[in-house]
């Protein structure tokens, strides 16, 4: 699939119109055939752009560019293909990126290289060509970055291109998990179009959870002020108080609602992972604050953050959890290293992370209750025992703590019998029924959580700070979460 620029947008990329008209005269409409597109190619200089994790590429995990470079496919022309990436040394990469610019040349980079890297053309035959061709291989989360990509060459005045090529399962994060569904229904003169739209939503869904972290760390550094200032007027009881709040555990003696907050983090979730990481400390500032002016402890609370996916992310990857906390921090810590990603099909490992929720419920201090969030059903049988033969098979799962394959009926209905409720908010109506009939089977609360919408981290919040408050007040827990949301809930009215 390919996606053309044809029109210039802003003035960064307005030297790019001259050979871009070039181009929609000889070819009309620019959409060239692939062996006419093949010939073209082998006239020009020609840069890929890939999307690479840095961190998986030390890891030595599978890698998309170095694939690519020792793909069949490219086997014919590989003599005249070269490699940039962040563990290529300086010299060395001043000379590719000289050498990029001559006919024939193709260059693989990594989108660290997508801004700063000028790849200015003095090869005349290059030129007369049509310059430097830029190939951009996956859509880019803000459209700065696609600018700053699209303007690698053409430096300068000189001519050059730029296309976009995507494959069609790296666009699940902006379209979601029915991506399969959707697709098909706008490939063609609307493709980019509906691509920036997305993209644009989830861009202001990231905004407005960066506003709620914002707000918070406001508070916080007025709090390091007004110590400060204690500390420096003597004030000791105030000293003492921050220090006290910034430093209390556990409460020990009053009952603790223990909470695990289950997340989907799977390719299409990454504005619900980037909401949760920064909303965290403006739950538990509310809920704490709520409790005490309801006279209760307010630390009379924990929480778990843990993320499931798929089987593709196998054992390491398929769950990941926190430690129990009493306190935000730790648990921002952990969602800094989440990352979204994997997810084959449609239906996403509910049951691995409802099974994580049973083995906590065992544990001597047990769990109060599960908070599902996610924007794909879970899976059948049949898809359980497919994934885990195609990814692995059983032979490798059994050398795993996922030995033996489960539904997620079987763990809900242990979370059941210990009266555990599961509330479950859906991200895309697909998922709907499913999370209905979870929630409704533990007495669990269900509805929908529009995360891609500006105020989507401020849902977020009262969603899971409401069951919180709701399991930490015990018989009070209706009247608690009534409070919260007349001091919270903008468009609440009692």
């Amino acid at each position: 699939m390919a996606i053309d620029r044809i029109t210039a947008v802003e003035a960064e990329i307005d030297r790019l119109t001259t050979e871009i008209n070039r181009r929609k005269a000889l070819y009309g409409n620019d959409i060239l055939s692939d062996a006419e597109y093949k010939d073209w190619l082998t006239d020009i200089g020609l840069v890929f752009v890939f999307k690479i994790d840095l961190q998986k590429l030390n890891q030595g995990e599978p890698k998309k560019l170095i694939t690519f470079y020792n793909s069949s496919e490219l086997s014919s022309i590989k003599h005249d293909v070269q490699i940039i990436t962040e563990t290529v040394s300086v010299k060395e990469r001043e000379l590719c990126i000289k050498r990029a610019a001559t006919v024939g040349k193709v260059t693989l980079l990594t989108r660290t290289f997508g801004r700063g890297t000028d790849f200015i053309c003095r090869n005349q035959q290059l030129l007369l060509n049509g310059g430097i061709h830029v190939l951009q291989t996956f859509f880019s989360e803000e459209l700065s970055e696609e600018y700053q990509i699209m303007g690698r060459g053409a430096r300068q005045g000189d001519r050059g291109s730029y296309r976009m090529i995507l494959s069609d399962k790296d666009l699940e994060w902006v379209l979601g998990a029915s991506w399969e569904e959707e697709l098909p229904k706008i490939v063609g003169t609307t493709l980019y179009q509906t691509l920036n739209e997305a993209r644009n939503l989830h861009y202001e869904s990231k905004c407005g959870a960066k506003g709620v972290g914002i707000a918070q760390c406001k508070r916080e550094h007025k709090d390091s002020k007004d110590f400060m200032a204690a500390l420096s007027s003597g004030n000791i009881v105030a000293v003492k108080e921050f220090l006290k709040k910034q430093n209390q555990g556990a409460n020990l003696i009053a009952a603790s609602s223990r909470t695990v907050l289950l997340m989907d983090a799977t390719g299409s979730m990454s504005s619900l992972l980037t909401a949760a990481k920064e909303t965290v400390c403006t739950m538990f500032e509310r809920a704490s604050t709520v409790l005490q002016e309801k006279g209760l402890p307010n630390d009379a609370f924990q929480m778990q953050f843990a993320v499931y996916r798929d089987y593709d992310c196998k054992k390491d990857g398929v769950l990941q959890s926190s430690s129990w906390e009493t306190k935000p921090t730790s648990l921002r810590s952990f969602m800094t290293k989440i990352t979204a990603m994997g997810g084959d099909d449609y239906e996403e490992a509910i049951e691995i992370g409802l099974w994580h929720a049973v083995q906590q419920s065992e544990q001597p201090e047990g769990i109060s209750q599960v908070i599902l969030i996610g924007d794909a059903p879970a899976k059948d049988h049949s898809a359980i025992k497919r994934d885990r033969q195609t990814n692995g098979s059983e032979a490798y799962w059994s050398e795993t703590k996922y030995t033996t394959p489960t539904h997620y009926t079987n763990e809900l209905n242990k979370l059941k019998d210990k009266n555990i409720p599961v509330h479950a908010f859906y991200l895309h109506d697909g998922a709907r029924n499913n999370f209905q009939k979870i929630a409704s089977e533990t007495s669990g609360r269900c509805e929908r959580l529009d995360i891609y919408s500006s105020e989507g981290a401020e849902l977020l919040t009262h969603f899971v700070t409401e069951e919180v408050l709701r399991k930490a007040g015990g018989d009070q827990g209706d009247s608690i979460v009534e409070l919260y949301r007349a001091k919270y809930v903008k468009s609440f009215t009692s």
